[in-house]
């Protein structure tokens, strides 16, 4: 073998065992087992899709055959005006709850939030409350006053149950929709339910059922699915009270015979969430 020969494989050599050497040094750098997971980011908090301006959630609109007016929105007390608030009833999203001692309605959403809408309530020994189920819901729904309503109002005769009811429409006390609360099996015959008297919202004038503006019961209408529990308390976050004892008067005669309902539900648990 030359001189030559020897120190080109020489050379060689010592490159291969310095290339060696790095990868060694390399591989002593990577771990051959599983690393830990990396950390994945929290999802971004819910936030409720802004609601408009009150010109345009009161302004005059059609709905099914039927032009409603636009609501002074001036003249009603903003508080009781849809809004987006942090949620006070730590209920489960979908519960809707009934302030009667504010005369707020609470529509629980995501992330901590609700919202908001005014409401009418009953007159003083009219009041009732307890928790509920939405059973049964109806745009521009008929009115059938109840036998007791008539025998005190008898101008109402005209629209008895034996005399078919009252059609939808503008001056229906029911207004452009109703929701009908259910306890078990049984109607309560109380309802959530719009009214033309955008005046009476915050007050305490009708017989017994939960009124709103009508622009926000189409509104609520629209959010609420079906079988949403329903609680009505006196302050929102103390314990519900059962239905009181003495007879509160009803506003309705009952669901119309034949309607399809949605199914039993005994009280407000898991089951119907």
């Amino acid at each position: 073998m030359s001189d030559a020969s020897f120190r080109i494989s020489r050379r060689g050599f010592l490159n291969l065992t310095a290339l060696g050497a790095a990868s060694a040094a390399v591989s002593a750098c990577t771990t051959t087992g599983p690393g830990p997971e990396p950390v994945q980011p929290p999802p971004p908090a819910y936030v409720e899709p802004p609601l408009g301006d009150y010109e345009t959630m009161y302004g005059a609109m059609s709905d099914n055959g039927f032009d409603l007016p636009a609501i002074p929105v001036n003249k009603i007390d903003h508080r009781f005006l849809r809004q987006i608030v942090p949620d006070p009833t730590g209920q489960r999203p979908g519960t809707i709850v009934v302030d009667t001692t504010n005369h707020f309605l609470y529509l629980v959403r995501e992330g901590g939030q609700a919202i908001r809408y005014g409401v009418g309530l009953g007159r003083a020994g009219f009041e009732w409350s307890g928790d509920a189920v939405v059973q049964w819901k109806q745009k521009w729904p008929k009115w059938t006053p109840p036998d007791e309503m008539v025998s005190r109002q008898p101008e109402l005769t005209q629209f008895s149950a034996k005399n078919g009811g009252m059609p939808g429409g503008l001056k229906n006390p029911l207004g452009a929709r109703a929701l009908y609360l259910f306890q078990g099996n049984q109607d309560t015959l109380y309802r959530l339910h719009g009214s033309p008297e955008w005046w009476s919202i915050g007050k305490s004038v009708s017989s017994g059922c939960v009124r709103l503006i009508n622009q926000d019961i189409i509104d609520l209408y629209d959010r609420v699915p079906t079988k949403s529990p329903v609680i009505v308390t006196a302050d929102v976050g103390a314990p519900v009270a059962d239905m009181p004892e003495r007879r509160a008067i009803p506003i309705d005669n009952g669901v119309p015979t034949g309607s399809i309902l949605l199914g039993p539900v005994r009280r407000i648990t898991d089951e119907i969430f």
